[in-house]
C-alpha cells in the first residue's frame, strides 16, 4: 500500500522540484515500507542528482543491504564514505564506516551474499 506521504511525493518526480531531497524523501518512505526496490531506484537517484549527497548514501547503503545486496551496499557505504569526509562531514563517515564493517563481517562469515543486480 502507498502512503499518502509517497503519493504527495510522487506528483512532484519530473516537476522542477525534482531533486536529490525529494528522491532522498521518497527513497526513505519507501524503506519505512520494506519496498526495498523502490526505495533503491529513488535513492540512486538522488546520488546521481547530488553526488556529494551522503546521507544519501547512507540510506543507499541500508536499503542495499535490507535487500540483500551486500555486495552493492558495500560499495554504496564506501563510497559515501569518501564523499563525506572530502565534505567533513565526521559523523556520517563515521556511521557508514561501522555498518560496511558489520556488513564486511556478515559476508565474510557466510552470511548474505550479494543477491539479485
Amino acid at each position: 500500500m502507498t502512503s499518502q506521504q509517497i503519493t504527495n511525493l510522487l506528483k512532484l518526480v519530473g516537476t522542477p522540484r525534482d531533486g536529490a531531497l525529494l528522491r532522498f524523501s521518497l527513497g526513505s518512505e519507501y524503506l519505512k515500507s520494506s519496498d526495498f526496490e523502490a526505495a533503491i531506484a529513488h535513492l540512486q537517484a538522488a546520488v546521481e542528482k547530488d553526488p556529494g549527497y551522503s546521507a544519501a548514501w547512507k540510506l543507499l547503503g541500508k536499503a542495499l543491504a535490507e535487500g540483500g545486496r551486500t555486495d552493492k551496499a558495500l560499495s554504496a557505504y564506501r563510497r559515501g564514505i569518501e564523499v563525506a569526509e572530502k565534505k567533513g562531514d565526521k559523523q556520517a563517515a563515521k556511521e557508514m564506516t561501522v555498518f560496511a564493517r558489520r556488513l564486511e563481517k556478515t559476508f565474510a562469515s557466510g552470511g548474505t551474499s550479494g543477491g539479485p543486480s
